[in-house]
């Protein structure tokens, strides 16, 4: 009678494993989800006008981290540092238009990982550098090591760049530029890639292959292009300019003013232009969420959610008239901090929010972690596992970020920068209890002196430990710069 019981369970067993595929998943998948130059104007993080269901959906059912940080807000370095989780002055990737490998030609980034634990490693769509938009359709300065199969989107966004509006015309990546597309999603780039991705989710589910998938969406970096449904969403009457006080900038060291004014044709915006581009700005990360709905939608559909672990993030934050900067590159919280929700196995602390301080180097070693792998010896991160076992959970006391010259650390409360070395060119202070948006410098004030004192030890002790050598990796400071050919539109 026993073994007739124990003969059932095990039948039971078998056809439970038949329907969801878990001889292929005895270890889990991972969907690597990134925005391009996303910052946390979405809905979860509590924006009041941003629309992104879908990334709010995913919150629900993973851990949001409230304070994540990159380690340098520009698009190459932070991606060459997240994606082999050291920091910018070891894998010396410190500018764009860079190929990994000049610089650290034996160094392991997370799909190789994955791959040697016999992962089917996918891209779709930007992981690491690309000159955006004029890489879009090709490989740009991406690492083919890393995977075994990609795919380069080419949509309609590419074909009707002449339809742009620029500020600097026929200038469309590095200045603000943005158009209201006729057509449909499934025609852009990001919507191509959503559609590439669904296919691979579908096959996947049913042949049982363990993969390693990243989804890289190339909005809402500019051009914001997107359908001219995600602009309805936001009336030009709704949008709000953020002021910057009058003198601020005496406050500040000229590093930091360099930073937020070297972009001569976007400073002191008229009204008009500036409300128009943060529209833009908002419909394109409506359009990328919609992208990212397409994609999780199958996830679910097909039930491989359950066995996935989804990492969704952007390379950095960005500024939309904060500091009356536009885009990226300053020190600022508004370029430092990055959207972070991971969900899947592994997470028990589902739909909460995490207050513990993370940095995108911690994404590798989380990843490895939660999928059981062995992390490689030069890896700087620390696994976030316990905050998605715990969000009181601490792991990192700061969170540390870097920019030409400029060296920076974000704890609970403060943040603390200092420019040229031992802060030769002038320092920062900023009380987030008090001034948020850190419009007041407190640096030298004599009621901060022990805070002042404090962060210095602090930030010059993340330097050096951000310096240090890497075990096992080979740095190649000086190379060649080498021209990537830069198709037509």
């Amino acid at each position: 009678m026993l073994n007739k019981k124990l003969l059932i369970r095990v039948l039971a067993m078998v056809v439970l494993c038949l329907t969801r595929n878990c001889w292929a998943t005895e270890k889990p998948n991972v969907l690597f989800l990134i925005c391009d130059d996303l910052n946390c104007d979405i809905g979860i993080y509590g924006h009041p006008v941003v629309q992104t269901p879908n990334i709010d959906r995913l919150a629900e059912r993973g851990v949001l981290f409230r304070n994540a940080h990159c380690q340098y807000p520009l698009c190459g370095p932070s991606r060459a540092s997240f994606m082999t989780g050291m920091y910018p002055d070891q894998t010396l990737v410190r500018r764009n238009a860079r190929y990994l490998r000049e610089h650290i030609p034996n160094a392991l980034t997370i799909p190789q990982v994955f791959r040697q634990d016999d992962y089917f490693a996918v891209r779709i769509g930007k992981v690491f550098h690309y000159n955006v938009p004029r890489h879009i359709g090709t490989s740009g300065h991406d690492d083919p090591y890393s995977w075994n199969y990609t795919i380069n989107p080419r949509g309609r966004d590419k074909d009707e760049e002449d339809k742009i509006f620029s500020l600097i015309p026929n200038n469309f990546g590095g200045t603000l530029s943005w158009l209201a597309a006729d057509g449909v999603d499934e025609e852009q780039t990001d919507g191509i890639a959503a559609s590439e991705a669904v296919s691979l989710l579908r096959k996947y589910s049913k042949d049982g292959r363990r993969f390693f998938m990243t989804v890289g969406l190339f909005r809402p970096h500019t051009p914001y292009v997107a359908p001219r449904k995600y602009f309805d969403l936001y009336p030009l009457d709704r949008i709000a300019v953020p002021k910057v006080p009058t003198q601020y900038l005496n406050q500040l060291p000229p590093p930091a003013v360099d930073s937020i004014r070297r972009k001569k044709d976007q400073i002191d915006l008229p009204e008009s232009i500036a409300r128009q581009a943060i529209q833009a700005y908002y419909a394109s990360i409506s359009f990328a969420d919609a992208q990212l709905g397409r994609i999780l939608s199958e996830l679910e559909s097909t039930g491989l959610d359950e066995t996935t672990i989804v990492v969704f993030t952007s390379d950095h934050g960005y500024h939309m008239g904060e500091h009356g900067h536009w885009q990226k590159t300053t020190l600022f919280e508004n370029a430092t901090r990055v959207p972070l929700v991971i969900a899947g196995p592994g997470v028990s602390e589902r739909g909460k929010q995490a207050d513990g301080l993370a940095e995108m180097v911690d994404i590798f070693p989380t990843m490895v972690d939660l999928a059981g792998q062995q992390l490689p010896r030069n890896v700087s991160g620390v696994s976030l596992r316990p905050i998605l076992e715990n969000v009181q959970a601490r792991v990192r006391s700061s969170a540390f970020t870097q920019y030409a010259n400029g060296y920076s650390i974000r704890t609970s409360r403060y943040r603390y920068t200092e420019w040229g070395e031992h802060a030769s060119l002038g320092a920062e202070l900023y009380d987030h209890e008090s001034d948020p948006s850190e419009l007041i410098n407190l640096i030298d004030r004599p009621d901060h002196e022990d805070v002042q004192s404090e962060m210095r030890v602090q930030l010059r002790a993340r330097i050096e430990e951000s310096r240090r050598e890497p075990v096992g990796i080979k740095q190649i400071e000086n190379v060649e710069p080498r021209r990537v050919p830069q198709p037509n539109p």
